[in-house]
C-alpha cells in the first residue's frame, strides 16, 4: 500500500480512540511522515495512565526505582518477572517494514505519549527526527540513556519554520498546552493540505513559553485546509478551559495560611506550575524542595533552553528534614497514587529524609486521571490518617489544577478560524471523539471522518475512510525486549 502523487493519507497506528500511545503517519507521492511516537500504559488500578500530562518513564532497564530524592514518577507495578510490561506503544510493523520510505519524524511536544516510545522503536525507523529545542533536549536524555545519542539525527526547528521533508512542507505554529513549545504543524503537498493541532489550548498567559500563534490560526481560514486533525480530550467539558495564570490565586492562599510545610504534587511535566509555585514560595518566605526525577529533568530543560528564567534555589532532599517545616514548600510527582514515588513514601512514612507531621498541608494541584480514582483515594485516606491537612479538587473551590487541553469553546473557536473541509477527531477515547466530531459539525465544517487506529483516511483525490486496512496493535517492554501484547494483557 504506497500513496501515489495524487493521494495524501492519514494512517494512525495510535492515539485514535484511546489517550495515549499517539503514532500519527501521513502518505504521499511515495513516502511517509510520521508525526510522535508515544507510550501509553496498560489499564491496571495501580498503574498511572497518560493524560494531558506525563510523567518520565524513560528508564532503562537497569534504572533503580524511587529512592525519594528525584526518581521517576509513573509506576511500572504489575510488570512481569519485575520487568515493565505494563509499558505499552504502538506496534509499528506497517510503518517499519516501509522504513526507506520514510521521510521523517516530527515530536510536536515533549509528553510522554508524544515522546516517550522513540528510544524503543527508532532502531525500527532510522529516520530523522524534528522538533524544538525543549523537546529536542528531554528527548536527547532518554536517547543517551539507551545508548542512541550519536546514533539519532535530531533537527531542531522554531514556531514559525516552514521545512521540506521529502514531498511535505511542514509548517510548525506556536500553541499552548501544559509544558513548553508545542506546535501544531500545517503539512502541505502537491495533493493538499491538513493541519494537524497536536494537543493544545487557547492559553492567553501561559506563565512559561510563549502564547499561541492566534493570527497565524485565523489566516489558516484563507488556505483552503482539506483536513484538520484535532485534539479531542476535553470534547465533552463545556466551556473555556482555564489559563495557568488563574491558578495563582488559588495556590497563593492555601500555602501562605498553612501552619507547616507545604508539600504540592503535580504532573512533573508541568514546568509552569513550578514556575508558579516557585514565586509563590518567594512570596511567602519558603524555601523550594523538589521530589521526582520527570520533574528535575523538565526544570533542567527549561533552564538549559531560557524558558525557565525565574532563580530557583532547590533544596537538596537530604536537607529537608533539618529545615522548620514552615520554611518549606516541596514539590512532589507521585499524584496518581503511584507505589513506587517520594509522595507514596511521605504517606506511609517510609520517605528517607523527612516525615510529615500533624501541621504540614499536602495539595493535589492535579486532577484523578480515569483508572487511578481508588489509588489516589488511597493515598489521601493515608495521608488523612497521619492528621495532615489535605487539599484537592475534591475539597477546594478555588481553581488550583488546570487542564493542557481545549474545552468545547476553545473547539469552536479554533474551527472558526481554521475552517477546514474535513475534521478528524483524535486523542480520545470514542465518546471524546463522538463530541468533538458534533461540535465541528455545529461549527458548519462540511465532513467529520470519525475513526480508529488502523483505519487510512483519505483525504484526497477524495475524502473517505478504508476501515481497518492497516495492521495495529500493541508492545509492550519486557526487559529491554519489546513482546507483542494480547488484548487481555492490556
Amino acid at each position: 500500500m504506497t500513496p501515489d502523487k495524487e493521494d495524501l493519507w492519514f494512517a494512525p497506528l495510535g492515539g485514535c480512540g484511546e489517550i495515549g500511545m499517539n503514532l500519527n503517519l501521513f502518505g504521499h507521492d511515495g513516502k511517509w511522515l510520521i508525526v510522535d511516537c508515544g507510550l501509553t500504559f496498560s489499564d491496571r488500578p495501580d498503574n498511572d495512565r497518560p493524560d494531558n500530562d506525563r510523567p518520565d518513564n524513560g528508564q532503562p532497564n537497569n534504572a533503580q526505582p524511587d529512592t525519594g530524592s528525584g526518581s521517576v514518577s509513573g509506576s511500572f507495578s504489575g510488570a512481569v518477572s519485575g520487568n515493565r510490561r505494563n509499558v505499552q506503544m504502538a506496534d509499528p510493523a506497517f510503518i517499519a517494514e516501509r522504513a526507506d520510505d520514510i521521510a521523517g519524524m516530527v515530536i510536536t511536544h515533549a509528553h510522554e505519549d508524544h515522546i516517550g516510545a522513540v528510544p524503543y522503536l527508532w532502531p525500527k525507523l532510522k529516520c530523522p527526527i524534528y522538533t524544538t529545542a525543549f523537546t529536542a533536549y528531554i528527548l536527547r536524555r532518554k536517547l543517551a540513556e539507551y545508548d542512541l545519542l550519536d546514533e539519532v539525527t535530531i533537527r531542531i526547528v522554531e514556531a514559525g519554520d516552514v521545512i521540506d521533508i521529502g514531498p511535505f512542507s511542514v509548517e510548525w505554529i506556536n500553541m499552548t498546552h501544559s509544558v513548553p513549545e508545542p506546535c501544531g504543524l500545517l503539512i502541505n503537498t502537491d495533493a493538499g493540505s491538513i493541519f494537524h493541532s497536536g494537543d493544545w489550548k487557547l492559553d492567553d498567559n501561559p506563565v512559561v513559553g510563549s502564547t499561541y500563534n492566534g493570527p497565524r490560526c485565523r489566516e489558516l481560514g484563507n488556505l483552503a485546509i482539506d483536513a484538520m486533525i484535532c485534539d479531542s480530550t476535553n470534547a465533552t467539558v463545556e466551556g473555556k478551559t482555564p489559563s495557568e495564570s488563574e491558578l495563582v490565586s488559588g495556590l497563593h492562599k492555601l500555602i501562605s495560611s498553612a501552619p507547616g510545610r507545604v508539600v504540592v504534587t503535580c504532573f512533573g511535566s508541568n514546568l509552569a506550575r513550578v514556575a508558579t509555585l516557585a514565586k509563590i514560595a518567594e512570596d511567602t518566605g519558603r524555601h523550594v524542595g523538589m521530589i521526582g526525577r520527570s520533574m528535575i529533568n523538565m526544570v533542567n530543560a527549561g533552564r538549559a533552553t531560557g524558558l525557565l528564567d525565574i532563580d530557583i534555589n532547590i533544596v537538596e532532599a537530604q536537607h529537608l528534614g533539618y529545615l522548620p517545616p514552615e520554611s518549606v514548600l516541596l514539590l512532589a510527582t507521585g499524584s496518581q497514587g503511584e507505589p513506587r514515588t517520594a509522595l507514596h513514601r511521605l504517606s506511609t512514612n517510609t520517605f528517607r529524609d523527612m516525615q510529615l507531621e500533624p501541621s504540614d498541608t499536602v495539595i493535589f494541584s492535579s486532577k484523578v486521571i480515569p483508572g487511578n480514582e481508588d489509588s489516589v483515594a488511597a493515598l489521601i485516606a493515608r495521608l488523612e490518617s497521619l492528621d495532615v491537612t489535605v487539599f484537592g479538587e475534591h475539597n477546594v473551590d478555588q481553581i488550583i489544577h488546570t487542564s493542557g487541553h481545549p474545552a468545547a469553546d476553545e473547539l469552536l473557536t479554533l474551527y472558526g478560524w481554521v475552517q477546514p473541509e474535513a475534521l478528524i477527531p483524535v486523542h480520545g477515547e470514542q465518546e471524546h471523539m463522538q463530541a468533538n466530531a458534533e461540535l465541528a459539525k455545529k461549527a458548519g465544517i462540511p465532513r467529520q471522518l470519525h475513526g480508529e487506529n488502523g483505519d487510512l483516511f483519505i483525504i484526497s483525490p477524495n475524502k473517505a475512510i478504508r476501515r481497518g486496512v492497516l495492521p495495529t496493535g500493541r508492545l509492550a517492554l519486557q526487559g529491554r525486549k519489546l513482546v507483542p501484547v494480547t488484548d487481555t494483557a492490556r
